[in-house]
């Protein structure tokens, strides 16, 4: 399916046959060239919108990973800069800090697109409106490698640690992806009483068993967790979602046992967890922006009408393997039904307990602290010999472990 729909697309783009709701094809607004911010910026991303862009009668300015990698160098460059039209990608920890005022140079305007309705519960009503779902997943092989056909079925994440089968975990505290694992971890021990960051001592304990009892590598491959399940040095590792099918595809050319069947999985599987997983949303918002004319913001407001359609999405979602938030450029997407690993149930906007707060948010007045706490407390060593000693949990100093060093 892949490249099919973008091929339809630009066909039907050339005969001016496709509307995206914005006029675009009609009005030419590539006199104001719109200042976009993202950490969706692989290069093949970032020229991949400028053309599509241009196409549509757009002028656009987005710097791809080289200059800008990661959510949080992004929304600080904007923050920095001040001279962002568009800002999109992040995850709902950023968005609810963008939306509730956050960042000094920071504001979202007012806008409701026409496909806001398409979203679900993926938007920022007035404000932000959803344009990428990502999770990550627990995998496990069920062959001789792996299970030998046992099947795993865990209440939480954290449940990996008493599996009874070899784990891959990440080899260090920072990164997306690894920030998404933790969280996904963490998610069965939140204690919003905790001095602990949010967390119970149980929570803290399991982690550490997590990173001391799993394997992992320096490998640069390594690090998502795709490889050493691929090539068999675990029986369960963890991997997110939007690369995950192409991966499998290519799985051969890195392993000589390697992972086989993608729609139909032949030799790996899904943990079942009852808990679900940890979702993230990629989101669109337009920034608000001193000296910006009524006429540049129409400029503005019409690219974000244009991007966040099903259309664009769907040309998007075939061209990088993404799941869309808009229904429509999912339907569009997998008319046979939607993907498993999708329809997985999401934690991530389940509200936490005692709060009223969804976990993503928890995760978002937290994610500082746990990030001092594992880097103080030195997880996720990369070296086997330089292994720190387990801390003594009952005489730690929360109120200095959840500070960044030197503070």
């Amino acid at each position: 399916m892949k490249k099919r729909i973008a091929l339809l697309l630009s066909c039907l783009l050339a005969a001016g046959s496709l509307s995206v709701g914005t006029g675009a094809e009609e009005k030419d607004y590539s006199d104001y060239t719109i200042r976009i911010y993202s950490n969706s910026n692989s290069t093949e991303r970032t020229t991949w919108l400028i053309h599509e862009a241009e196409d549509a009668g757009f002028s656009i300015s987005i710097d791809d990973n080289s200059v800008i990698s990661g959510d949080t160098a992004a929304i600080q460059a904007a923050n920095e800069n001040k001279d962002g039209d568009i800002i999109f990608g992040l995850n709902e920890v950023r968005w609810s800090q963008l939306i509730n005022g956050d960042y000094e140079n920071l504001s979202v305007m007012e806008w409701t697109p026409s496909w806001a309705e398409e979203v679900g519960n993926y938007a920022y009503p007035d404000k932000a409106y959803g344009l990428v779902i990502q999770n990550v997943l627990m995998l496990y092989r069920n062959d001789e490698l792996g299970t030998n056909g046992e099947e795993l079925h865990f209440d939480h994440w954290a449940d990996v640690v008493n599996c009874g089968y070899p784990w891959y975990r990440q080899n260090k505290v920072g990164g997306t992806t690894n920030a998404n694992i933790n969280s996904a971890i963490l998610y069965a021990f939140t204690d919003p009483e905790s001095e602990a960051g949010g967390i119970s001592l149980d929570g803290w304990k399991t982690l550490w068993n997590y990173c001391a009892n799993g394997t992992y590598s320096s490998d640069d491959s390594y690090k998502y967790g795709f490889e050493p399940l691929n090539k068999g040095d675990v029986a369960v590792s963890s991997y997110y979602s939007s690369s995950l099918y192409g991966q499998i595809d290519a799985a051969a050319e890195s392993s000589e046992h390697p992972l086989l069947g993608a729609l139909e999985p032949e030799n790996w599987d899904l943990v079942d967890i009852a808990d679900g997983t940890y979702y993230i949303a990629e989101y669109l918002g337009i920034l608000n922006k001193d000296g910006r004319t009524e006429e540049q913001t129409e400029a503005v407001k019409a690219f974000a009408e244009w991007f966040g359609s099903a259309e664009i999405q769907a040309a998007w979602g075939d061209e990088f393997d993404s799941f869309p938030c808009n229904e429509v450029a999912a339907e569009e997407l997998y008319p046979d039904g939607i993907p498993a690993i999708y329809e997985l149930p999401n934690f991530s906007l389940e509200t936490v307990e005692g709060t009223d707060m969804t976990y993503a948010e928890y995760v978002g007045a937290h994610t500082a602290e746990w990030t001092n706490i594992m880097t103080n407390l030195g997880f996720y060593w990369a070296d086997a010999s330089a292994a720190p000693a387990e801390p003594d949990w009952e005489n730690l100093d929360w109120a200095t472990l959840t500070q960044a060093a030197g503070e």
